[in-house]
């Protein structure tokens, strides 16, 4: 490589930048090569000599030139051969093509621009015209590298975040493994009934859940929440709820209290209200939960509920036909010292209660129409020949079809007890 030499000759071109250091000058005349490197020099460019376009080529494919000033017309390569054999090689960086020519025919200088020439400049060279051409290749260098280097950046940062993503879409894999491990059980026997429980987040996680315990060898308790908001905030909100209705001590859980025989359940208001004055005083959230709570009674059937803003519990009598109980309730975390009302039922033999969140109820079609109670009801009128998870694996099968698709806009859940009737009277 040429040293530069700068010099203050009034005839030197632009001192070297960011945008243009290396020029190769190519043609076949070695006087017209040694004219124009002369002046490039004088300006403190690197100046590189090839006699043809194939030496000029190899020279580009060692080193890294900024700016080519190449004749038109060469034995063997010409200048037109040249520029579209350097456009086609592979190269990280632009190089600048100005072809040097006597050839002022419209057409040819569009085949020069079609093949890849960013500028033209007519022999014999002028030193203001040449310095003027270099100018604005300058220029365009200059933005071409700011560009390039802007993309690597953006690479770069986009490679990062793909990096981020897939580590956190890994850990929220293993989350919703964790999050469905605290469903333990999806279907549990009872000597008089049987529970069937299905829990489908929209997401990698969601804020439903649902589940049941065993009070006393007379009692179970089965219930259904559901966290506001999506995503790891109301997962971990459904969790640490979760946690306040498993195990089957006062210890562990807050529906069940000790009395002078052992433990017997909590009257389900007093659940609500209980869980809402923990969420108020120390889980402190904006997010509040919906719930529906039922206490069965596993002798007689009967089942002793609270709804706090959940959907309406369902009871699927004998014949088929459908009651939804309830009125409502408050959301529980949202109104300070808020009151709750328990109700009760009493399942028949062959009766069913099923709590589901308001995923099922408030699942929309593609026109925005939602599924709504009713739309429950005709659905469970035509499942009532299943039991257990074919029954709620056929509801998720005919929300899929009311909403054409199965990626439901919000958690599903479902929570299923199916009454036998006493032990030893031969229910089923």
């Amino acid at each position: 490589m040429i040293v530069p030499v700068v010099q203050t000759s009034p005839h030197a071109v632009i001192p070297p930048k960011q945008g243009v250091r290396t020029i190769l000058v190519v043609d076949d005349s070695r006087a017209q090569r040694h004219l124009v490197a002369t002046m490039l020099r004088s300006g403190g460019f690197n100046v590189l000599q090839a006699a043809s376009g194939e030496e000029a080529l190899a020279i580009c494919g060692q080193v890294e030139v900024d700016l080519v000033l190449s004749d038109w017309m060469m034995p063997g390569m010409n200048g037109i051969e040249f520029c579209r054999a350097l456009r086609r090689t592979s190269r990280e960086r632009y190089t600048y093509f100005i072809l040097l020519t006597s050839n002022s025919d419209k057409a040819a200088v569009a085949e020069g621009l079609e093949v890849g020439a960013d500028d033209f400049l007519a022999k014999p060279v002028d030193s203001g015209e040449l310095r003027a051409r270099i100018k604005a290749g300058e220029r365009v260098l200059t933005m071409e590298r700011e560009l390039r280097a802007n993309n690597t950046l953006l690479t770069d940062t986009l490679v990062k975040l793909r990096q981020l993503y897939d580590s956190l879409d890994r850990d929220l894999i293993e989350a919703r493994g964790l999050q469905q491990s605290l469903l333990r059980e999806r279907e549990h026997a009872f000597d008089s009934g049987r529970v069937s429980m299905l829990l489908r987040p929209s997401g990698h996680i969601g804020g439903d859940m649902v589940g049941c315990f065993t009070i006393n060898p007379r009692q179970m308790g089965l219930f259904s929440f559901d966290v506001s908001g999506h995503g790891v905030a109301s997962a971990l909100m459904t969790a640490r709820l979760a946690g306040l209705l498993s195990g089957a001590s006062t210890d562990q859980n807050i529906a069940i209290l000790r009395g002078a025989n052992g433990m017997i359940g909590r009257a389900p208001a007093d659940v609500a209200r209980a869980m809402n004055q923990l969420m108020m005083s120390e889980i402190l959230t904006e997010r509040y939960v919906t719930l529906a709570y039922a206490e069965f009674d596993l002798i007689t059937g009967r089942v002793r509920m609270v709804q706090a803003g959940h959907p309406h519990p369902v009871v699927q009598h004998r014949d088929g036909s459908i009651s939804f109980l309830g009125s409502g309730g408050l959301p529980v975390g949202l109104i300070e010292d808020a009151e709750y009302e328990g109700f009760e039922t009493c399942l028949l033999p062959g009766e069913r209660l099923l709590l589901v969140s308001d995923g099922v109820t408030e699942c929309p079609r593609p026109d925005g129409e939602q599924l709504g109670h009713a739309g429950l009801e005709r659905i469970l009128k035509s499942l009532r020949g299943l039991h257990a998870n074919a029954l709620l694996e056929a509801l998720m099968w005919e929300l899929a079809r009311w909403a054409e698709g199965e990626d439901f806009q919000d958690d599903v859940s479902c929570a299923l007890f199916e009454f036998h009737g006493p032990p030893g009277e031969g229910g089923g």
